[in-house]
Protein backbone atom coordinates (compact mmCIF):
# COMPACT_ATOMS: atom_id res chain seq x y z
CA UNK A 1 0.00 0.00 0.00
CA UNK A 2 1.44 2.96 -0.74
CA UNK A 3 0.89 5.94 0.81
CA UNK A 4 -0.19 9.48 -0.58
CA UNK A 5 1.88 12.07 -1.03
CA UNK A 6 1.02 15.08 1.04
CA UNK A 7 1.83 18.64 -0.62
CA UNK A 8 2.90 21.36 2.26
CA UNK A 9 -0.02 23.91 3.07
CA UNK A 10 -0.24 27.13 2.17
CA UNK A 11 0.72 28.18 5.54
CA UNK A 12 3.84 25.73 5.77
CA UNK A 13 5.19 27.11 2.50
CA UNK A 14 8.86 29.53 3.00
CA UNK A 15 8.43 32.69 2.41
CA UNK A 16 10.43 34.89 -0.32
CA UNK A 17 13.32 36.68 0.59
CA UNK A 18 11.18 39.77 -0.13
CA UNK A 19 8.72 38.73 1.84
CA UNK A 20 10.80 38.23 4.85
CA UNK A 21 12.41 41.35 4.53
CA UNK A 22 9.10 43.31 4.44
CA UNK A 23 8.01 40.86 7.67
CA UNK A 24 10.95 42.51 9.25
CA UNK A 25 9.57 45.96 8.41
CA UNK A 26 6.41 45.20 9.68
CA UNK A 27 7.85 44.00 13.00
CA UNK A 28 9.90 46.59 13.56
CA UNK A 29 7.07 49.12 12.57
CA UNK A 30 4.83 47.04 15.44
CA UNK A 31 8.31 46.95 17.88
CA UNK A 32 8.58 50.71 17.71
CA UNK A 33 5.03 51.09 18.61
CA UNK A 34 4.46 49.13 21.07
CA UNK A 35 7.72 50.88 22.99
CA UNK A 36 6.09 54.09 22.43
CA UNK A 37 2.87 52.82 23.45
CA UNK A 38 4.60 51.48 26.84
CA UNK A 39 5.99 54.29 27.55
CA UNK A 40 3.37 56.90 26.89
CA UNK A 41 0.37 54.56 28.76
CA UNK A 42 3.29 55.07 31.72
CA UNK A 43 2.99 58.40 31.63
CA UNK A 44 -0.84 59.23 30.90
CA UNK A 45 -1.51 56.77 33.77
CA UNK A 46 1.28 59.38 35.92
CA UNK A 47 -0.41 62.40 34.72
CA UNK A 48 -3.97 61.20 35.58
CA UNK A 49 -2.80 60.35 38.49
CA UNK A 50 -1.44 63.15 39.50
CA UNK A 51 -4.55 65.02 38.18
CA UNK A 52 -6.40 63.04 40.65
CA UNK A 53 -4.53 63.62 43.65
CA UNK A 54 -3.85 67.52 42.87
CA UNK A 55 -7.60 68.12 43.08
CA UNK A 56 -8.19 65.90 45.92
CA UNK A 57 -5.27 67.71 47.83
CA UNK A 58 -6.53 71.46 46.48
CA UNK A 59 -10.47 70.79 47.90
CA UNK A 60 -9.16 69.37 51.24
CA UNK A 61 -6.93 72.56 52.10
CA UNK A 62 -10.34 74.44 51.22
CA UNK A 63 -12.00 72.33 52.72
CA UNK A 64 -9.47 72.39 55.83
CA UNK A 65 -9.48 75.81 56.16
CA UNK A 66 -13.30 76.27 56.55
CA UNK A 67 -12.87 73.90 59.44
CA UNK A 68 -10.90 75.31 61.34
CA UNK A 69 -12.20 78.90 60.97
CA UNK A 70 -15.38 77.12 62.08
CA UNK A 71 -13.37 75.58 64.85
CA UNK A 72 -12.69 79.07 66.60
CA UNK A 73 -16.28 79.50 66.69
CA UNK A 74 -17.03 76.54 68.93
CA UNK A 75 -17.52 76.99 72.57
CA UNK A 76 -17.74 75.48 75.91
CA UNK A 77 -19.71 76.82 78.95
CA UNK A 78 -18.69 76.05 82.79
CA UNK A 79 -19.21 72.47 82.82
CA UNK A 80 -17.30 72.02 80.03
CA UNK A 81 -19.81 71.05 77.38
CA UNK A 82 -19.93 71.70 74.11
CA UNK A 83 -21.88 74.92 73.26
CA UNK A 84 -21.90 75.74 69.67
CA UNK A 85 -24.41 78.65 69.77
CA UNK A 86 -21.66 80.74 68.71
CA UNK A 87 -21.03 78.59 65.66
CA UNK A 88 -24.63 78.84 64.84
CA UNK A 89 -25.44 82.29 64.83
CA UNK A 90 -22.05 83.10 63.27
CA UNK A 91 -21.74 80.82 60.54
CA UNK A 92 -24.17 78.78 58.26
CA UNK A 93 -23.73 75.54 58.84
CA UNK A 94 -26.52 74.45 56.12
CA UNK A 95 -24.36 74.60 52.54
CA UNK A 96 -21.92 73.16 53.06
CA UNK A 97 -23.16 70.54 55.63
CA UNK A 98 -20.98 70.73 58.96
CA UNK A 99 -21.64 68.42 61.82
CA UNK A 100 -20.66 68.38 65.29
CA UNK A 101 -19.41 65.39 67.03
CA UNK A 102 -18.59 64.99 70.63
CA UNK A 103 -16.84 61.47 72.66
CA UNK A 104 -18.55 60.55 75.52
CA UNK A 105 -16.61 61.27 78.36
CA UNK A 106 -16.05 57.18 79.40
CA UNK A 107 -15.29 56.29 76.05
CA UNK A 108 -11.74 55.53 75.53
CA UNK A 109 -11.76 54.42 71.77
CA UNK A 110 -14.53 55.86 69.70
CA UNK A 111 -16.24 53.59 67.48
CA UNK A 112 -18.66 55.27 65.14
CA UNK A 113 -21.81 54.51 67.29
CA UNK A 114 -20.42 56.05 70.53
CA UNK A 115 -20.14 59.51 69.41
CA UNK A 116 -22.75 61.64 69.88
CA UNK A 117 -23.82 64.39 67.18
CA UNK A 118 -24.26 68.25 69.02
CA UNK A 119 -24.92 69.56 65.80
CA UNK A 120 -26.48 68.63 62.13
CA UNK A 121 -27.86 70.49 59.58
CA UNK A 122 -31.85 70.01 59.53
CA UNK A 123 -31.98 71.01 55.72
CA UNK A 124 -28.73 70.64 54.43
CA UNK A 125 -27.57 71.03 50.87
CA UNK A 126 -25.76 67.68 50.13
CA UNK A 127 -27.68 65.16 52.75
CA UNK A 128 -25.16 62.13 53.62
CA UNK A 129 -26.00 59.27 55.39
CA UNK A 130 -25.23 59.93 59.43
CA UNK A 131 -23.20 56.66 59.06
CA UNK A 132 -20.73 58.11 56.72
CA UNK A 133 -20.22 61.12 59.50
CA UNK A 134 -19.93 59.28 61.94
CA UNK A 135 -17.17 56.76 60.46
CA UNK A 136 -15.06 59.82 59.35
CA UNK A 137 -15.20 61.32 63.11
CA UNK A 138 -14.42 58.31 64.45
CA UNK A 139 -10.99 57.79 62.23
CA UNK A 140 -9.91 61.55 62.77
CA UNK A 141 -10.31 61.20 66.82
CA UNK A 142 -9.04 57.74 66.64
CA UNK A 143 -6.13 59.07 64.61
CA UNK A 144 -6.06 62.34 66.31
CA UNK A 145 -5.68 64.05 63.10
CA UNK A 146 -7.61 65.33 60.29
CA UNK A 147 -8.77 62.78 57.79
CA UNK A 148 -10.73 63.07 54.59
CA UNK A 149 -12.85 60.23 52.67
CA UNK A 150 -15.06 60.01 49.86
CA UNK A 151 -18.73 59.50 49.72
CA UNK A 152 -21.71 59.87 48.49
CA UNK A 153 -25.19 61.47 48.89
CA UNK A 154 -28.25 59.77 49.47
CA UNK A 155 -28.81 60.62 45.65
CA UNK A 156 -25.56 59.03 44.76
CA UNK A 157 -24.17 62.76 43.84
CA UNK A 158 -20.18 61.92 45.19
CA UNK A 159 -18.81 64.14 47.76
CA UNK A 160 -15.95 64.65 50.20
CA UNK A 161 -16.04 64.15 53.60
CA UNK A 162 -13.35 65.71 56.28
CA UNK A 163 -13.01 65.65 59.70
CA UNK A 164 -11.08 67.66 61.99
CA UNK A 165 -10.65 66.92 65.90
CA UNK A 166 -11.15 69.52 68.08
CA UNK A 167 -9.95 69.42 72.10
CA UNK A 168 -11.19 70.85 74.98
CA UNK A 169 -10.05 74.22 76.81
CA UNK A 170 -6.35 73.94 78.63
CA UNK A 171 -6.22 70.07 77.35
CA UNK A 172 -2.87 68.57 78.47
CA UNK A 173 -0.22 67.78 75.48
CA UNK A 174 -1.03 64.02 75.92
CA UNK A 175 -5.34 64.52 75.93
CA UNK A 176 -7.43 62.78 73.99
CA UNK A 177 -9.74 64.89 71.60
CA UNK A 178 -13.14 65.78 72.49
CA UNK A 179 -14.60 64.98 69.29
CA UNK A 180 -14.87 66.43 65.41
CA UNK A 181 -16.23 68.36 62.78
CA UNK A 182 -17.06 67.15 60.00
CA UNK A 183 -17.87 68.96 56.89
CA UNK A 184 -18.71 68.05 53.47
CA UNK A 185 -18.36 69.37 49.80
CA UNK A 186 -19.41 68.18 46.81
CA UNK A 187 -16.72 66.98 44.18
CA UNK A 188 -19.21 66.50 40.92
CA UNK A 189 -17.62 69.25 38.99
CA UNK A 190 -13.94 68.43 40.09
CA UNK A 191 -14.50 64.75 38.95
CA UNK A 192 -16.37 65.76 35.63
CA UNK A 193 -13.29 67.54 35.00
CA UNK A 194 -10.68 65.09 36.14
CA UNK A 195 -12.68 62.69 33.78
CA UNK A 196 -12.23 65.51 30.89
CA UNK A 197 -8.54 65.31 31.55
CA UNK A 198 -8.48 61.61 31.25
CA UNK A 199 -9.90 61.77 27.75
CA UNK A 200 -7.88 64.21 26.56
CA UNK A 201 -4.67 62.27 28.04
CA UNK A 202 -5.85 59.10 26.21
CA UNK A 203 -7.21 60.75 22.81
CA UNK A 204 -3.74 62.52 22.85
CA UNK A 205 -2.09 58.95 23.38
CA UNK A 206 -3.60 57.08 20.74
CA UNK A 207 -2.79 60.03 18.68
CA UNK A 208 0.86 59.96 19.42
CA UNK A 209 0.81 56.24 19.10
CA UNK A 210 -0.38 56.19 15.85
CA UNK A 211 1.82 58.89 14.87
CA UNK A 212 4.88 56.98 16.25
CA UNK A 213 3.30 53.64 14.34
CA UNK A 214 3.63 56.22 10.89
CA UNK A 215 6.78 57.08 11.63
CA UNK A 216 8.49 53.71 12.93
CA UNK A 217 7.24 52.60 9.25
CA UNK A 218 8.35 54.91 7.47
CA UNK A 219 11.66 55.03 8.99
CA UNK A 220 12.00 50.75 8.81
CA UNK A 221 11.02 51.47 5.48
CA UNK A 222 14.20 53.42 4.87
CA UNK A 223 16.01 50.59 6.98
CA UNK A 224 15.00 48.06 5.13
CA UNK A 225 15.14 49.79 1.26
CA UNK A 226 18.53 48.73 0.64
CA UNK A 227 17.85 44.88 1.52
CA UNK A 228 14.81 45.26 -0.96
CA UNK A 229 16.93 46.96 -3.81
CA UNK A 230 19.43 44.52 -3.97
CA UNK A 231 16.77 41.62 -3.64
CA UNK A 232 15.21 43.81 -6.55
CA UNK A 233 18.78 43.45 -8.64
CA UNK A 234 19.07 40.67 -7.73
CA UNK A 235 15.52 39.48 -9.30
CA UNK A 236 16.09 41.50 -12.33
CA UNK A 237 19.27 39.67 -12.96
CA UNK A 238 18.08 36.06 -12.91
CA UNK A 239 14.89 37.67 -14.59
CA UNK A 240 17.55 39.16 -17.74
CA UNK A 241 19.34 35.73 -17.72
CA UNK A 242 16.47 33.68 -17.82
CA UNK A 243 14.99 36.16 -20.48
CA UNK A 244 17.95 36.04 -22.72
CA UNK A 245 19.29 32.29 -22.52
CA UNK A 246 16.07 31.01 -22.86
CA UNK A 247 16.27 31.35 -26.84
CA UNK A 248 19.63 30.60 -27.58
CA UNK A 249 19.61 27.75 -25.44
CA UNK A 250 16.68 26.27 -27.51
CA UNK A 251 18.04 27.24 -30.43
CA UNK A 252 21.52 25.46 -29.21
CA UNK A 253 19.70 22.28 -28.32
CA UNK A 254 17.35 22.03 -31.55
CA UNK A 255 20.73 22.41 -33.64
CA UNK A 256 22.15 19.42 -31.94
CA UNK A 257 19.07 17.33 -32.10
CA UNK A 258 18.94 18.10 -36.03
CA UNK A 259 22.53 16.85 -36.21
CA UNK A 260 22.36 13.74 -34.18
CA UNK A 261 19.25 12.97 -36.95
CA UNK A 262 21.70 13.77 -39.58
CA UNK A 263 19.24 15.90 -41.43
CA UNK A 264 21.93 19.02 -41.30
CA UNK A 265 25.60 19.42 -42.58
CA UNK A 266 28.53 18.94 -40.14
CA UNK A 267 30.11 22.17 -41.01
CA UNK A 268 26.59 24.29 -41.33
CA UNK A 269 25.93 22.89 -37.62
CA UNK A 270 29.60 24.04 -36.39
CA UNK A 271 29.24 27.09 -37.72
CA UNK A 272 25.31 28.03 -36.37
CA UNK A 273 26.88 26.52 -32.88
CA UNK A 274 30.18 28.95 -32.56
CA UNK A 275 28.14 31.76 -33.20
CA UNK A 276 25.50 30.61 -30.96
CA UNK A 277 28.22 29.95 -28.18
CA UNK A 278 29.53 33.79 -28.93
CA UNK A 279 26.26 35.19 -28.71
CA UNK A 280 25.46 33.47 -25.66
CA UNK A 281 28.99 34.44 -24.17
CA UNK A 282 28.71 38.04 -25.40
CA UNK A 283 24.99 38.36 -23.68
CA UNK A 284 26.40 36.79 -20.49
CA UNK A 285 29.27 38.95 -20.17
CA UNK A 286 26.84 41.89 -20.64
CA UNK A 287 24.29 40.31 -18.05
CA UNK A 288 27.27 40.42 -15.54
CA UNK A 289 28.57 43.65 -16.31
CA UNK A 290 25.28 45.50 -16.46
CA UNK A 291 24.45 43.67 -12.87
CA UNK A 292 27.84 44.64 -11.17
CA UNK A 293 26.85 48.42 -12.56
CA UNK A 294 23.52 47.98 -10.76
CA UNK A 295 24.78 46.76 -7.52
CA UNK A 296 27.42 49.17 -7.27
CA UNK A 297 30.03 46.27 -6.90
CA UNK A 298 32.12 47.18 -9.92
CA UNK A 299 34.65 49.96 -8.32
CA UNK A 300 35.96 52.52 -11.23
CA UNK A 301 39.59 52.34 -12.11
CA UNK A 302 39.37 55.83 -13.32
CA UNK A 303 42.58 57.13 -14.58
CA UNK A 304 43.41 59.42 -17.48
CA UNK A 305 42.41 58.26 -20.81
CA UNK A 306 42.80 59.23 -24.63
CA UNK A 307 39.23 58.94 -25.29
CA UNK A 308 40.04 59.27 -29.21
CA UNK A 309 42.45 56.70 -29.16
CA UNK A 310 40.22 54.47 -27.33
CA UNK A 311 37.51 55.29 -29.75
CA UNK A 312 39.65 54.36 -32.72
CA UNK A 313 40.42 51.23 -31.38
CA UNK A 314 37.26 49.99 -30.54
CA UNK A 315 35.85 50.77 -34.17
CA UNK A 316 39.07 49.00 -35.38
CA UNK A 317 37.98 46.20 -33.67
CA UNK A 318 33.80 46.32 -34.43
CA UNK A 319 32.96 43.45 -36.91
CA UNK A 320 32.68 45.35 -40.05
CA UNK A 321 30.90 43.20 -42.32
CA UNK A 322 30.45 44.97 -45.47
CA UNK A 323 29.44 48.10 -43.16
CA UNK A 324 31.20 51.34 -43.45
CA UNK A 325 32.24 53.46 -39.85
CA UNK A 326 33.72 56.61 -40.26
CA UNK A 327 35.95 58.51 -37.17
CA UNK A 328 36.29 61.92 -36.84
CA UNK A 329 38.34 62.48 -33.49
CA UNK A 330 40.13 65.54 -31.75
CA UNK A 331 42.46 64.69 -28.96
CA UNK A 332 40.57 64.34 -25.78
CA UNK A 333 41.68 63.10 -22.83
CA UNK A 334 39.27 62.00 -20.15
CA UNK A 335 39.31 60.42 -16.16
CA UNK A 336 37.61 57.44 -16.68
CA UNK A 337 37.97 53.43 -16.40
CA UNK A 338 38.89 52.42 -19.57
CA UNK A 339 37.85 49.08 -19.81
CA UNK A 340 33.55 50.17 -18.92
CA UNK A 341 34.19 52.98 -21.31
CA UNK A 342 35.38 50.64 -23.78
CA UNK A 343 32.09 48.56 -23.38
CA UNK A 344 30.01 51.71 -23.48
CA UNK A 345 31.57 52.86 -26.87
CA UNK A 346 31.53 49.14 -28.17
CA UNK A 347 28.12 48.74 -27.56
CA UNK A 348 27.10 52.23 -28.84
CA UNK A 349 29.04 51.40 -32.15
CA UNK A 350 28.03 47.78 -32.35
CA UNK A 351 24.50 49.06 -31.90
CA UNK A 352 24.65 51.08 -34.74
CA UNK A 353 26.15 48.55 -36.80
CA UNK A 354 22.98 46.00 -36.30
CA UNK A 355 20.24 48.54 -36.14
CA UNK A 356 21.51 51.81 -38.07
CA UNK A 357 20.73 50.80 -41.91
CA UNK A 358 18.04 48.73 -44.25
CA UNK A 359 17.32 45.22 -44.38
CA UNK A 360 19.68 43.82 -46.82
CA UNK A 361 21.59 47.32 -47.15
CA UNK A 362 25.11 47.92 -45.59
CA UNK A 363 25.13 50.27 -42.70
CA UNK A 364 26.85 54.11 -42.74
CA UNK A 365 27.98 54.66 -39.46
CA UNK A 366 29.55 58.15 -38.26
CA UNK A 367 31.68 58.33 -35.12
CA UNK A 368 32.90 61.49 -33.60
CA UNK A 369 35.05 62.66 -30.44
CA UNK A 370 35.02 66.47 -29.78
CA UNK A 371 34.97 68.91 -26.94
CA UNK A 372 31.24 70.12 -25.56
CA UNK A 373 32.22 72.07 -23.17
CA UNK A 374 33.05 70.78 -19.47
CA UNK A 375 32.88 67.42 -21.02
CA UNK A 376 34.09 65.28 -24.18
CA UNK A 377 31.23 63.85 -26.84
CA UNK A 378 31.56 60.65 -28.47
CA UNK A 379 28.32 60.86 -31.09
CA UNK A 380 27.70 58.02 -32.73
CA UNK A 381 25.02 58.42 -35.42
CA UNK A 382 23.60 55.93 -38.45
CA UNK A 383 21.44 56.21 -41.36
CA UNK A 384 19.25 54.02 -40.24
CA UNK A 385 15.29 54.06 -40.32
CA UNK A 386 15.86 56.38 -36.61
CA UNK A 387 14.63 55.82 -32.75
CA UNK A 388 10.90 53.44 -32.70
CA UNK A 389 8.26 55.86 -31.27
CA UNK A 390 6.99 53.03 -28.97
CA UNK A 391 10.18 53.36 -27.11
CA UNK A 392 12.20 56.61 -27.16
CA UNK A 393 10.84 57.32 -23.94
CA UNK A 394 12.58 54.31 -22.20
CA UNK A 395 15.65 53.54 -24.52
CA UNK A 396 17.63 52.63 -21.61
CA UNK A 397 15.50 50.33 -19.85
CA UNK A 398 16.08 46.84 -20.13
CA UNK A 399 13.99 44.83 -23.04
CA UNK A 400 13.68 48.04 -25.03
CA UNK A 401 15.33 47.87 -27.79
CA UNK A 402 12.53 47.89 -30.31
CA UNK A 403 13.74 44.54 -31.90
CA UNK A 404 14.88 40.90 -31.60
CA UNK A 405 18.09 42.05 -29.63
CA UNK A 406 17.99 42.23 -25.56
CA UNK A 407 18.39 45.97 -25.10
CA UNK A 408 21.44 45.30 -22.60
CA UNK A 409 23.39 47.04 -24.63
CA UNK A 410 21.83 50.68 -24.24
CA UNK A 411 21.27 50.23 -20.91
CA UNK A 412 25.26 49.09 -20.05
CA UNK A 413 26.29 52.28 -21.69
CA UNK A 414 23.85 54.17 -20.27
CA UNK A 415 25.01 52.89 -16.29
CA UNK A 416 28.54 53.67 -17.70
CA UNK A 417 27.83 57.03 -18.46
CA UNK A 418 26.26 58.12 -15.26
CA UNK A 419 28.93 56.51 -13.23
CA UNK A 420 31.39 58.44 -14.26
CA UNK A 421 29.35 61.59 -13.82
CA UNK A 422 28.35 61.97 -17.26
CA UNK A 423 25.41 61.47 -19.58
CA UNK A 424 23.53 59.02 -22.63
CA UNK A 425 21.49 60.59 -24.72
CA UNK A 426 19.30 59.68 -27.90
CA UNK A 427 17.86 61.64 -31.10
CA UNK A 428 17.54 62.11 -34.80
CA UNK A 429 20.43 62.20 -36.36
CA UNK A 430 21.33 64.23 -39.52
CA UNK A 431 20.64 61.52 -42.31
CA UNK A 432 17.45 60.30 -41.05
CA UNK A 433 18.72 57.72 -38.51
CA UNK A 434 19.74 57.90 -34.89
CA UNK A 435 22.33 59.98 -32.60
CA UNK A 436 23.58 58.77 -29.64
CA UNK A 437 25.75 61.14 -27.44
CA UNK A 438 27.88 59.85 -24.24
CA UNK A 439 29.27 62.94 -22.55
CA UNK A 440 32.10 62.42 -19.91
CA UNK A 441 33.76 64.82 -17.97
CA UNK A 442 37.08 66.42 -19.50
CA UNK A 443 40.74 65.60 -17.95
CA UNK A 444 44.00 66.96 -18.50
CA UNK A 445 45.05 68.17 -21.45
CA UNK A 446 47.67 66.02 -23.22
CA UNK A 447 51.27 67.42 -23.64
CA UNK A 448 52.71 67.92 -26.65
CA UNK A 449 55.13 64.44 -26.18
CA UNK A 450 51.89 62.37 -26.59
Amino acid sequence: MTGAVRLPSRRSRPLTPTARVRRLRRRITLLFALTSAVGLVAMAAWAVRGDDVRWRDQLDRTMSADTNWALGLLETDEDGRLDPEVLLDTAGTACPPLHVLSVPSDARRTAPADLVVEHAPREACLTVDSTAVRGAAAAAVNADEERSLDGRTATGEPVRLFALPFYPPEAEADARPQGALVTVADTAPQQADHRRFAWRVTGGCALLVGLSALVGHLLSGRAVRPALDALDRQESFLADAAHDLRTPAASLRTLAETALRGETDSTDVHRRTLRLAEGMGSLVDGLLTRARLMSGTAVLAVEPLRLDQLVEAVVEDAPADGHRVAVRAQEAVVVADPNLVRRAVANLVGNALVHGHAPGAPAQVEVTVAADGAATAVAVEDAGPGLPPEVAGALFDRFRSGSRSTGLGLSIAAWVAHAHGGSLTAGPGRRGGARFVLRLPNGDRPSAED
